[in-house]
C-alpha cells in the first residue's frame, strides 16, 4: 500500500531557493495535505485511491493533463484509464460546440456510475467551464459533479484537490482572467523523451468565430529565463524532443519588457545540451516574421514543419473571420518559407461553411489547398459558438451545400498530401520512435522532423531513440520504410 511519506516531493520541484511565500511552496505543501487525505481513504478502500484523466482538445490542454497527472501521482493516487476510477477528470475544449455536446454524454454516464457509487468524484476543467451559461447548465443538470475550475487557476489544484478530499459539496473555482504565470507543477509526461512546454498563454487575436480569447483570457507570455530553465531541465531528464506551446507562439514576449521576441527565444532553446528538436505550434499568419522564416532556415534543432492555419481561401471571408490577412499575403508568406526551406511540411486548419460564405469562396479554399501544397490539415465544418461575433452573423448556403463544399475541400487535401508526402520516397531520413506499431508488434511507429510518420521493423528497446530510416513505400499520409 502507498503512503503518503514515500513519496519524493523534491522530484516535483526545482531546484532553487524558494521565498516561503512564493505560490509554488504554497501548492507543494498542499500535494502534501491531498496525500494524507488520500491515504486516509486508501485506508478505508483498503486499496490505492485511483484517478482518470480524459483530455479533449489541443496541445495546451493536453499539457495542462500532464499537471494534473502530476500532482495526482505526487499525492500517491494511481492513475488509470477507466472511467469507473474514483475519481474522473474532464479537461475540456470549447473550440465548437460538439465538444461541449461530447462532455455533456459521458457527463451523463457517469452520473449513473455515481448513483451506484456516490463516493466517486467528478471534476470539470478546462475552456469549456470559462463560460457562465456552461457552468449554471452544470448546476442544473448535472448537479452530482463535485468539482469545476477554470484554465486561469489550475496552478491551484494542489490546494483544490485538498478541498475535493475533504468533500466540501460542489466546488466551483473559476477566474474571469489573471496575470499570473505559475508552471512549477509535478508532471506526469505520456513520452519520456518528448515534451510540451508553455511559452505564453491566452490570445489577443478575436477571431470572430473563436471562443478562445474569452475563456484562455488576453496574451500572457512566461519570462524567457523560466522557460529555458524548464527546457534544461526536461533534457537533464532525458528529454530530446520540445514542443513550445502557445495560442500564437509568434507574438511571444509582447507586453514584457526587455524580454527577447520568439525567434530569440527558438535559438536560445537552440543552445540547450540534449535537446535534439524543436517544435512549436500554433503560427498566426499575420504575425510570421522574416526573423522567424530566418532562424528556422538556419537552425539544426528545429523541425521542418510548420503548421500555419489558413481558414479559409478567400480574402472575403477572411475579413469576416477578422484574420488581419488576406489570400495574397497568406500565398506570399508561403512562398517565402518553400523558397527559404524547400523540404519544409506546411499543415493547416480550414473551416467550411463560415456563415456569409458562398460556393465560390469554397472555390478559392480549394485553389489555394493546391497553391500552397499542404502536406495536411485539419478540414472543419464551422460550429456556431455563442458568444462570439460570428454567432449573430447569417449563413448563405444550404446544409447540403455546405456538406457537398467540405467534401471537395477534404479531396482537395487529400489529393495535395498524397502528392507532397510523396516527395521524401526513397530517401533515408531520421525519425524519432514513438512507439510500437498499435496493429504490429513486430513493427514501431517513427515520426520524421516533418511531422510524417514511418512505420519500421523495430522492437520496444528502440522507443525514444533516433533511427536512419529509409522511406520505402508511401502510403498516402505515412510510410513503411527500414533501417539503414
Amino acid at each position: 500500500m502507498h503512503a503518503f511519506r514515500d513519496v519524493d516531493y523534491d522530484r516535483y520541484t526545482i531546484t532553487k531557493e524558494y521565498d516561503p511565500d512564493v505560490e509554488t511552496v504554497r501548492q507543494r505543501d498542499m500535494i502534501r495535505r491531498a496525500a494524507e487525505l488520500a491515504k486516509e481513504r486508501e485506508d478505508r478502500l483498503g486499496r490505492r485511491l485511483n484517478a482518470c484523466v480524459v483530455t479533449f482538445g489541443c496541445q495546451m490542454n493536453a499539457r495542462d493533463s500532464e499537471k494534473i497527472n502530476g500532482v495526482l501521482t505526487a499525492a500517491g493516487i494511481e492513475l488509470t484509464d477507466d472511467e469507473n476510477a474514483d475519481i474522473v477528470i474532464y479537461n475540456t475544449c470549447t473550440v465548437r460546440d460538439n465538444a461541449n455536446q461530447r462532455v455533456y454524454g459521458r457527463l451523463g454516464n457517469l452520473g449513473v456510475m455515481k448513483k451506484k457509487h456516490p463516493d466517486k468524484m467528478i471534476v470539470l476543467c478546462g475552456c469549456m467551464v470559462q463560460e457562465a451559461a456552461v457552468i449554471e447548465k452544470i448546476r442544473q443538470t448535472y448537479p452530482f459533479v463535485d468539482m469545476i475550475f477554470g484554465t486561469h487557476n489550475i496552478y491551484k489544484f494542489p490546494e483544490l484537490l485538498v478541498r475535493l478530499l475533504e468533500d466540501e459539496g460542489m466546488i466551483i473555482d473559476v477566474w474571469k482572467k489573471t496575470d499570473s504565470v505559475v508552471e512549477d507543477l509535478p508532471v506526469v509526461r505520456k513520452y519520456p523523451f518528448k515534451s510540451g512546454v508553455n511559452i505564453m498563454f491566452g490570445c489577443d487575436n478575436f477571431c470572430s468565430y473563436c471562443i478562445v480569447p474569452y475563456v484562455r483570457g488576453r496574451e500572457r507570455s512566461r519570462m524567457s529565463g523560466e522557460i529555458l530553465e524548464e527546457v534544461r531541465r526536461l533534457a537533464d531528464t532525458g528529454v530530446s524532443e520540445v514542443m513550445l506551446l502557445g495560442q500564437n507562439v509568434n507574438s511571444y514576449g509582447r507586453g514584457l519588457e526587455g524580454e527577447i521576441s520568439f525567434p530569440g527565444l527558438l535559438k536560445e532553446v537552440e543552445k540547450v545540451e540534449g535537446i535534439r528538436r524543436i517544435r512549436f505550434m500554433t503560427s498566426h499568419p499575420k504575425d510570421l516574421s522574416d526573423e522567424l522564416i530566418e532562424v528556422m532556415a538556419e537552425s539544426r534543432k528545429i523541425c521542418s514543419h510548420l503548421h500555419l492555419p489558413v481558414q479559409s481561401g478567400s480574402s472575403r471571408v477572411l475579413e469576416m473571420m477578422n484574420r488581419k490577412y488576406t489570400r495574397e499575403s497568406y500565398l506570399e508568406l508561403v512562398y517565402k518559407l518553400r523558397k527559404a526551406m524547400p523540404d519544409l511540411s506546411i499543415t493547416t486548419d480550414i473551416i467550411v461553411g463560415f456563415p456569409g460564405e458562398e460556393a465560390a469562396d469554397v472555390d478559392e479554399t480549394v485553389s489555394l489547398i493546391h497553391e500552397a501544397a499542404y502536406d495536411n490539415a485539419f478540414t472543419f465544418i464551422y460550429s456556431k459558438r455563442a458568444g462570439t461575433p460570428a454567432a449573430y452573423y447569417e449563413s448563405r448556403m444550404s446544409a447540403e451545400e455546405i456538406s457537398e463544399g467540405f467534401n471537395r475541400v477534404l479531396a482537395a487535401v487529400q489529393k495535395e498530401a498524397r502528392k507532397n508526402v510523396s516527395r521524401f520516397s526513397g530517401r533515408t531520413m531520421e525519425a524519432l520512435v514513438e512507439e510500437v506499431n498499435e496493429k504490429d508488434s513486430g513493427y514501431v511507429t517513427g515520426r520524421l522532423s516533418g511531422n510524417v510518420l514511418v512505420h519500421f521493423k523495430g522492437d520496444a528497446s528502440m522507443v525514444g531513440t533516433y533511427q536512419n530510416i529509409k522511406l520505402t513505400e508511401n502510403k498516402g499520409f505515412y510510410y513503411i520504410g527500414e533501417r539503414v
